[in-house]
């Protein structure tokens, strides 16, 4: 069984203050859980008393004065924003003017007592029974969104410019997951989206439901986050949890599951309540309990027995559809209502469509009613019994009048002008009469209307689907011509990186001799290391690109700059000769001569590049390592002869210096 007019069977908590003040920083709290047969009491601090809301998530949180859990309304709205989706704060004594719990307990039979344990359990006793008021700071509109989950700053370029687009593309694709599961769920929603390089930085859904009722929750992953927050309102709300014994609407749904759901004269739903172990004098007993039924409605034509039977035992007004209503114009119909099942929806369903055909009359009934009526029941007989407003006012107007008998008298004639006043008013009853029959053509009218949009609605969602496809069509696609780019790119850089390994393996050949099939015409040719700068970074960047052997010729592409250790480094590899351009430093030409390293002027030689390598004519680094040798041999002869003249002129420098002495 699942009832919304009653708590018993849900977990309901009953909250005072035990100590301290909801101003001060530590009040402590008197807490009783009450299901309908079993109590828990306890004495809880504020932090714990969260704690335990969050993990038991109670259908209700009752007390007997909503600021001894707040100081103040901001203070209030920040509770109920942390509140479970599923929990009410009702306050059982009452809206903005709430009455003493002493006097509420006592109307209602719930023991009470002045301890704020016994009165913690008198509030969720109240609240069990459905009395009080459920305080409310928001509307059941809830914002949903979708936004980047990460700065898009980086260090600039097309790294930079990437990871936007990706990041943006993430949103687009949570959005779309966003909107697709609020289509299936049927709700109403408004969308602003702001578009960015390559997606959204952000997309807004407005949508006609509570947290509770969408089929989306909060998250932070990755690229994107989904922010979830219910739509507040401009003050605090107060809203009764149920009208007893006030004339109702009444929709029944029978069946293996018998469903009945209750509206008040002004197209509020109050209660709904199902069962599958019920029999039809269950159902009526719990209308009576409930409330006065004005019309019975079913939603399906013609109008099911057990129905009837309910109807009869009332003596209420019946209604049915002109035919079986839809599905989703029930959906439609109950989208801001609340229920655990089909068969709620059903009956909650007929009765609002009952309510929509009688809204009308209702409204004529009631501007006649003076203030000192009840318009309910002014209603329920005209509407359910078939009389005239004026017969119903004269007859309530008679019993509230002295009850001593008036002495008999014979009726009178009537004047002319009450005749004309009579016909008048019986004129006015039939136009209506007909007034009424005219609007249940416009309802039944306006009913295919809502039909006809409901179909429009579905066909355009269809439209969008099918665009959602064309679009998803078209970007593979395109993904599929980007990606046949890209072969095309791979496979030439194939082709030439084929080709370059060719040469590599023909320069490979020409550095190892001992192949008898390198060409006769290649024989002459060695193989050039070129090194970009005479630096120490640029000499290890190229023995780690393609090594340096000991005997290979080294070609500097700029040998200015060198220094001691630069030269060393190089010297340490043993080349056959180093071809360069530019000048060498004192210090590298010094170092280079000493370990009899030969430089020549690459000028001198022709060097062929391929690629990273190069090669050059044997015969031409032959001349210029001769050339060198010669250079070399009279660089030699030169310095020794420097050295022997040194010798002399300190011997002589010696000698004059002992004859003077």
């Amino acid at each position: 069984m699942s009832t919304r007019t009653s708590a018993l069977g849900d977990l309901v908590f009953g909250v005072d203050i035990q100590s301290g003040d909801v101003r001060g920083d530590a009040p402590s709290y008197a807490v009783v859980a009450y299901d309908g047969e079993a109590i828990d009491r306890a004495v809880v601090s504020r932090r714990k008393l969260h704690r335990r809301i969050d993990d038991e998530e109670p259908a209700i949180l009752a007390t007997d004065n909503a600021f001894e859990l707040a100081e103040d309304k901001g203070a209030l709205v920040r509770f109920l924003r942390g509140l479970p989706s599923e929990t009410k704060l009702v306050q059982v004594t009452g809206d903005e003017r709430p009455e003493p719990l002493s006097r509420v307990a006592d109307r209602h039979g719930v023991p009470y007592g002045k301890k704020p344990m016994r009165e913690a359990e008198a509030a969720a006793r109240l609240a069990a029974r459905n009395v009080g008021y459920e305080v409310s700071a928001f509307t059941d509109t809830t914002d949903i969104k979708v936004a980047r989950g990460r700065s898009t700053g980086g260090g600039g370029g097309w790294s930079e410019d990437r990871f936007t687009r990706r990041i943006h593309g993430s949103v687009k694709r949570a959005a779309r997951e966003v909107e697709s599961a609020l289509d299936e769920a049927a709700l109403e929603y408004e969308t602003d989206v702001t578009e960015k390089y390559g997606g959204y930085s952000q997309a807004r859904f407005e949508v006609e439901a509570t947290p509770a009722e969408i089929p989306v929750s909060a998250r932070r992953s990755g690229d994107t986050r989904i922010e979830i927050e219910r739509e507040r309102r401009d003050g605090i709300e107060y809203r009764p949890l149920a009208t007893r014994r006030d004339h109702v609407i009444v929709g029944i749904d029978p069946g293996t599951t018998t469903a009945v759901a209750l509206t008040d004269l002004d197209g509020s739903v109050l209660d709904v309540w199902s069962s599958r172990t019920t029999d039809t004098a269950d159902v009526i007993e719990w209308i009576i309990e409930h409330g006065r039924p004005v019309v019975v409605a079913a939603d399906v034509e013609p109008m099911p027995e057990t129905v009837e039977k309910i109807r009869r035992s009332f003596d209420a007004a019946g209604w049915i559809p002109t035919r079986d209503l839809p599905v989703d114009r029930k959906l439609h119909r109950t989208r801001e209502e609340a229920y655990d099942n089909d068969h709620e929806r059903d009956a909650m369903a007929a009765a609002l469509f009952a309510f929509d055909d009688h809204e009308g009359q209702f409204d004529r009934i009631s501007a006649k009613v003076p203030p000192q009526f009840e318009r309910g029941e002014v209603i329920a007989r005209v509407v359910a019994g078939g009389e005239s407003v004026e017969a119903v006012l004269e007859e309530m107007a008679g019993d509230e009048s002295d009850d001593e008998p008036e002495p008999a008298h014979e009726p009178r004639e009537l004047t002319a002008e009450e005749k004309e006043i009579k016909r008048l008013k019986e004129r006015v009853e039939r136009l209506e009469s007909h007034v009424d029959d005219l609007e249940g053509t416009v309802g039944r009218k306006r009913e295919r209307i809502e039909e006809l949009e409901s179909e429009l609605s579905e066909a355009r969602r269809e439209e969008r689907r099918e665009a959602r496809e064309r679009r998803e069509v078209t970007r593979l696609e395109r993904e599929n011509e980007r990606l046949k780019r890209e072969l095309s790119e791979a496979e030439s850089a194939n082709d030439d990186l084929e080709g370059k390994l060719e040469r590599l393996k023909e320069l490979w050949k020409l550095d190892h001799s001992d192949f008898a099939d390198v060409a006769e015409k290649k024989r002459d040719l060695v193989p050039v290391k070129p090194i970009e700068q005479f630096t120490t970074d640029a000499i290890e960047r190229a023995d780690d690109a393609y090594g340096i052997a000991p005997g290979d010729v080294v070609y500097l592409r700029d040998a200015s700059g060198a220094g001691r250790r630069t030269a060393e480094l190089l010297v340490e590899y043993d080349p056959r000769v180093v071809l360069k351009h530019g000048r060498l430093s004192e210090q590298a030409d010094e170092i280079l001569f000493d370990r009899d390293v030969p430089v020549g002027p690459a000028e001198e030689v022709t060097i062929q590049e391929v690629d990273e390598l190069a090669v050059a004519r044997e015969s031409e680094v032959e001349a210029v390592v001769e050339e060198w040798r010669e250079r070399a041999a009279d660089r030699r002869r030169e310095r020794k002869q420097a050295q022997i003249d040194q010798l002399i002129s300190e011997h002589r420098a010696r000698d004059q210096g002992s004859e003077l002495g």
